[in-house]
């Protein structure tokens, strides 16, 4: 999924520390030398391969806010050659990493490049598939390899086997794997373990609230698009925002992540609320302003009933502020009267 601009952040306020538990991702690492990590070949599970890095990326270059701030959350600014994101990322003054903004070096507020991760003299790249990642633009892992650069590719956009679909695992899993990865990679398992059960204690708190059964509101995605709408299916991040903050995702049935469907999939399935992602040249005011107007959706219950709720670009992809994102989104579906 290639988007235009990350937006506003929410606020991702820690909970209490529990026990972590397992999150799915092999790993492996040499007992030599571990006094800076610099010589210890790390071997990790992405994306479905083995991919062994003979040492700790130095000089890692980044794509797009998520991506950025898995970084940052892990406190791994320093081991940055910079990011790449167009130009508004949005108020960062709420996220608790947002000194890495501060830190890191701002590289491009246009697309990656292979010509600008060579400038960046990068000896990784944090990418995935349609967030940098692309066959057409001659950036893939492959094609980086062969210039002696490494990847780790974003999991939410792991390509799945079915062409270019692409998502392998629930989308949180898929964040607490790379939280995993990443902190055995760079030497700050501990860190990442104190994320990942913070995180997992606060989706905990927000299930503990949410709706059950048949009072659980149903919930659309709308990402873009007049002629079909882009949207999310059970692999991207909006499955499990909308699912564990109690609502039913109505294209939760959909193996891929991000994509787009027929209007008539959003009518049949005439969801109670729709869930506006907030990014591009089109405002979420414009979006709502369409969908509230656009005929075939008139006897939409989330429309006749003017229920459309906006989170961030950085709440709806991976990233460390999805569990934030939960929350609100909780919060208001618990207002949502049941049906009947």
């Amino acid at each position: 999924m290639t988007h235009s601009r990350p937006a506003a952040a929410m606020a991702a306020a820690l909970a209490l520390l529990l026990t972590l538990s397992g999150c799915g991702a092999e790993v492996s690492s040499s007992s030599a030398a571990r006094d800076d990590g610099r010589s210890t070949a790390v071997t990790l599970e992405n994306c479905g391969r083995k991919v062994t890095f003979a040492k700790r990326p130095e000089r890692v270059v980044t794509n797009d806010v998520g991506i950025t701030e898995i970084m940052f959350a892990l406190g791994l600014e320093d081991r940055m050659a910079g990011f790449v994101m167009p130009d508004d990322k949005g108020d960062v003054s709420g996220i608790p990493w947002k000194s890495g903004y501060d830190k890191a070096k701002w590289l491009s507020r246009n697309e990656i490049t292979k010509e600008l991760v060579l400038d960046a003299r990068a000896d990784m790249v944090f990418a995935g598939w349609n967030y940098g990642f692309s066959e057409d633009k001659g950036l893939t892992p492959d094609t980086l390899r062969g210039l002696g650069i490494e990847s780790y590719v974003l999991t939410e956009s792991c390509r799945n086997g079915r062409g270019k679909a692409r998502g392998i695992m629930p989308p949180l899993e898929a964040l607490y794997t790379d939280l995993t990865n990443l902190g055995k990679l760079f030497g700050v398992e501990d860190r990442a373990a104190r994320l990942i059960t913070d995180f997992r204690a606060q989706v905990a708190d927000v299930r503990a609230k949410a709706p059950k059964g048949a009072d659980r509101p149903t919930v659309f995605l709308y990402d873009s698009g007049q002629d079909k709408p882009f949207t999310s299916g059970r692999f991207a991040a909006p499955h499990d925002i909308i699912t564990l903050a109690g609502g039913d995702h109505v294209l939760g049935d959909l193996d891929d992540s991000w994509t787009a469907v027929g209007w008539e999939s959003v009518v049949e399935r005439d969801p109670d609320v729709i869930v506006v992602n907030d990014y591009g040249d089109t405002t979420a005011e414009q979006k709502k302003a369409f969908l509230l107007s656009y005929p075939p959706l008139a006897q939409v219950s989330a429309v006749k009933h003017r229920r459309i709720f906006t989170l961030d670009y950085a709440d709806l992809v991976e990233s460390p502020r999805n569990p934030a994102a939960i929350a609100a989104l909780a919060a208001y579906l618990r207002t949502v009267p049941p049906r009947g």
